[in-house]
């Protein structure tokens, strides 16, 4: 069975300069075989004169890409992509989906998870968000989608720096650490980047390098044996041990929130469970973002999870983690959750199973009062 196609999600508030960053990546033989979706070509702003050939729905650039728009729904138009790519019609290596600037890259999350058959066949590499670094303070302020979008964010680009001054920059990179302090970040120079800095951002598979997995949380399928049997996550030798930056405290203004732990034991199976459900049915909605890499006790293999709200990409086990190496790293991005409250849920995950089912209905009462 041949190996999912990497889908890169491109985002970013309404002029934030995504479609400049957009023009480069279409236009650079480096790039490799992309297929990028638009919602409209017009807004991809696309030189016609640079245009190899032009189908209803697919422009073919001579750098090798692929620029096609949304037709009706994003399911859609992935699954025509994939059916053409199957019949050798259209060669591409990977997905950049571009959302409009006002989007909330959750439903396409949802979408590329629990499709399927989009599922076994396309995985999400990552989320970029292109922030303007002239107004991305103002917006910030003015726009929960822009928080939403940075929150979520694995990569995080900054544009414009030539129209705002040193001091302006030093502020909106410490607003960007209250919002998600996990998320790598790069200059973009009129839009250019380097390629390599766009890929590669997630660890869907059961060979990710333990270093690329923690630089995910610093910011395949499983084997159903082993971890099918946790509740919530259902289907749907390396670096030494790096702690998780520790998360700061968000303006009053932010809606956004962020809380992250660190436990030294396995976890046992049924103390995850127990924290997952709960978290998940008492707060779901609020969830922007929940990953981590887990060790559950009698599992030889920690496994590495990744959700959105109440949905969950399967968990994957990551066969060439550090021996030695037991602590289990949690990240959780939420919006309009006090950051205690985040920090309290986490608490649970250092639980004991002698103390769980003591504790439930107490853990049960202090979490829900919050919420």
């Amino acid at each position: 069975m041949h190996a999912p196609i990497p889908v890169t999600l491109l985002t970013g508030f309404l002029g934030s300069g995504k479609t400049t960053l957009l023009n480069r990546l279409l236009h650079d033989p480096q790039a490799g075989r992309v297929a990028v979706i638009v919602n409209e070509f017009g807004e991809a702003g696309l030189d016609h004169d640079l245009i190899e050939e032009a189908a209803e729905d697919v422009v073919l650039m001579p750098a090798g890409c692929i620029c096609c728009s949304i037709r009706g729904d994003l399911s859609r138009t992935l699954l025509s992509l994939l059916a053409r790519r199957v019949r050798g019609e259209l060669p591409f290596d990977r997905v950049v989906i571009e959302t409009t600037g006002l989007a909330d890259p959750g439903p396409v999350h949802h979408t590329l998870m629990v499709d399927p058959v989009l599922s076994p066949n396309y995985v999400l590499d990552g989320t970029v968000t292109v922030v303007d670094a002239a107004l991305g303070a103002r917006t910030l302020d003015r726009h929960a989608e822009a928080q939403a979008q940075v929150a979520m964010a694995d990569r995080i680009v900054l544009s414009k720096r030539d129209l705002t001054d040193a001091q302006a920059c030093r502020a909106l990179e410490a607003r960007l650490d209250k919002l998600n302090p996990h998320a790598g970040r790069i200059w973009a120079d009129k839009g250019a980047v380097p390629v390599g800095a766009l890929w590669g951002l997630g660890v869907q598979q059961k060979h990710a390098a333990p270093a690329q997995v923690l630089a995910w949380l610093a910011a395949p399928k499983p084997e159903p044996s082993a971890l099918s049997g946790l509740s919530g996550l259902s289907t749907a030798k390396a670096a030494p041990n790096t702690p998780l930056a520790t998360p700061s405290h968000h303006a009053s203004d932010d809606r956004i929130t962020t809380a992250s732990i660190e436990v030294t034991e396995p976890i046992a199976a049924s103390v995850f469970d127990f924290w997952l459900d709960t978290l998940i049915a008492l707060k779901g909605p609020d969830i922007l973002r929940i990953k981590g890499i887990v060790h559950l006790q009698d599992m030889p293999h920690p496994f590495v999870f990744h959700g959105v709200q109440h949905i969950f990409a399967p968990p994957v086990p990551l066969e060439n983690w550090r021996e030695g190496d037991r602590t289990s790293r949690v990240v959780i991005i939420a919006r309009d959750i006090p950051q205690q409250d985040l920090v309290d849920s986490l608490s649970m995950l250092r639980m004991r199973p002698e103390q769980d089912h003591a504790a439930q209905g107490i853990t049960l009462h202090t979490m829900s009062e919050p919420f």
